[in-house]
């Protein structure tokens, strides 16, 4: 199995040198997105992160049959990237930087982010009634608010609609969805906005609530305002037409996983990407251009109390909250035998971005990680709340 490494050397040298790192081939003027200019690092500072990580990578990923690709960043600066594998498992397809995987329910952050954009257009509200966009939704008292926090009550509309028999020779879409929603409706888990449940059908919501706002389809729409703007260039919400250049996935025995009834809806998931295009959507999330400050803090507050810990979620986003509002912000994914794993420690300027398609439970163990290159420690202390 060849492996490929990228470690950004000539980065080494000019961040050695104090001298700029942006890349050169891309003329400044050409951009409708401007990203923080990265993090100068020491020569020393590098290295000592470089073996943090290369150690880390070689005993939990590259020791486990890892099949995939490996970013690590700090403001920005890449610290370590690698890939590793075939896209077809025994194939000559090498994965590199633009083999784009199914990132799964990272997507959420991306179908946030449109529904916090439409907000700050003063198209829509959080507060503002699912009744509102869909008059025949039959359940009460659920907002856009509570679809983006896990706040909901509905269960998962992949639970719900094989209880009810559905045929599974037809392939489900998100109009499906609220159609089955509507019509023959599950009871709710519980009153809405009482306590949190992490639910897949909130998001195929938000995603109908997209076009619906919008007038464009959810793919378009996410293209438009994310997508081209940050060059995100190997990015894109999957359909049927896609079949052909999707990445598969595999179960863990190097088996190929089956196309279901469940692969085509979207907003809770089937968004393909990179590292390097998950690096740039990091780091737009650092400025203002995209969302604004008062939006995005909304999304990165934490909503959930009703158990103990360090484990919340805001909007579209998981959090570890930490003492003194050290919060981390990611997403995880797993979809068949995709896995993602996204993090963004803001108060260190550091990203980890881990995609495969060849399930592997190492791929989510990155706390060891973070701990070594951070002083968080993931510890809950009752005194601090």
């Amino acid at each position: 199995m060849r492996k490929l490494i990228w470690i950004l050397t000539t980065v080494l040298f000019s961040y050695a040198c104090g001298s700029s790192s942006a890349p050169q081939h891309i003329q400044e003027d050409s951009l409708s997105y401007y990203p923080p200019t990265p993090q100068q690092l020491s020569k020393q500072q590098f290295r000592e992160l470089f073996r943090k990580v290369k150690g880390f990578y070689d005993s939990t990923l590259a020791s486990s049959g890892f099949n995939g690709g490996f970013l690590v960043a700090k403001g920005g600066t890449i610290i370590y990237e690698t890939y590793n594998g075939t896209a077809h498992i025994n194939g000559k397809d090498t994965i590199g930087q633009q083999t784009s995987f199914h990132i799964a329910s990272t997507s959420k952050t991306f179908t946030s982010a449109a529904v916090l954009y439409l907000i700050d257009q003063k198209k829509l509200g959080l507060n503002d009634s699912i009744q509102k966009f869909f008059p025949a939704f039959p359940y009460h008292n659920i907002t856009v608010k509570t679809l983006l926090s896990q706040r909901s009550g509905l269960p998962n509309y992949m639970n719900a609609m094989e209880e009810a028999k559905w045929d599974k020779k037809k392939i489900a879409a998100n109009q499906d969805v609220i159609h089955f929603f509507t019509t023959t409706p599950p009871q709710l888990l519980f009153t809405s906005n009482s306590r949190f449940h992490y639910s897949n059908t909130n998001f195929v919501l938000l995603a109908l609530i997209i076009e619906k706002v919008s007038g464009k389809s959810y793919a378009d729409f996410l293209k438009e305002i994310i997508f081209t703007p940050l060059q995100m260039k190997d990015t894109y919400v999957y359909s049927h037409k896609d079949s052909a250049r999707a990445t598969p996935s595999f179960r863990w025995n190097g088996a190929r996983e089956a196309y279901t009834w469940m692969d085509e809806t979207a907003g809770d998931k089937n968004i393909y990407s990179t590292p390097r295009d998950l690096l740039k959507w990091d780091q737009a999330l650092y400025t203002d251009e995209l969302l604004s400050k008062a939006i995005k803090d909304s999304a990165f507050t934490p909503y959930s109390f009703e158990k103990p810990g360090i484990h919340n979620y805001g909007l579209g986003w998981r959090m570890y909250t930490l003492p003194q509002n050290k919060n981390i912000l990611y997403h995880n994914g797993w979809w068949h035998g995709n896995n993602c794993c996204f993090y963004r420690v803001i108060t260190d300027s550091l990203t980890i971005i881990i995609l495969g398609n060849k399930m592997n439970p190492n791929i989510y163990r990155v706390k060891p990680l973070i701990e070594a290159l951070t002083p968080l420690r993931f510890t809950y202390d009752p005194s601090q709340e």
